[in-house]
């Protein structure tokens, strides 16, 4: 089955948003897994539907490996991002995963992403499922064993 992962720390809230759209918009056509940086994180995925769920470096840094599509906000490649959630050996195996990644441009961190739109979190949410994870997603579960 194709497998989305969604990755958030610390409440979760971006990566819970994330997940309903996915719900909503394909029901349970793919498996998503929920990785959170903690526990809290991933809890609230699972709450959200997810599939499965994962907590902390050693399964992010796994499961990124497994998954068809990452999704998540861009301080996932941010070493320390997240209030120290994101670890190095994270970003490393997020960022060489071959995974296509989809990033939402916010972040806490003390970086600005030159030539972005600024728009709430649910229409980023509509955008990044509707349009660009549209794209990577097989067209019937036949095409993706």
């Amino acid at each position: 089955m194709f497998k989305i992962a969604v990755i958030d720390g610390q409440g979760g809230g971006i990566g819970s948003t994330i997940i309903k759209k996915i719900k909503d918009t394909y029901g349970e056509r793919f498996e998503v897994w929920a990785l959170g940086t903690n526990a809290i994180a991933t809890a609230q995925m699972m709450k959200a539907r997810a599939n499965r769920g994962a907590t902390g470096e050693s399964a992010i840094c796994y499961c990124v490996q497994l998954v068809d599509v990452i999704i998540g906000p861009i301080s996932l490649l941010i070493t320390h991002a997240m209030m120290g959630e994101v670890t190095p050996a994270m970003v490393q195996s997020i960022g060489s995963s071959r995974a296509p990644k989809l990033l939402l441009p916010m972040t806490q961190e003390a970086i600005t992403v030159v030539g972005i739109v600024h728009e709430p979190l649910p229409h980023l949410v509509e955008k990044l499922v509707l349009e660009h994870l549209a794209k990577y997603l097989p067209k019937s579960l036949e095409d993706h064993p």
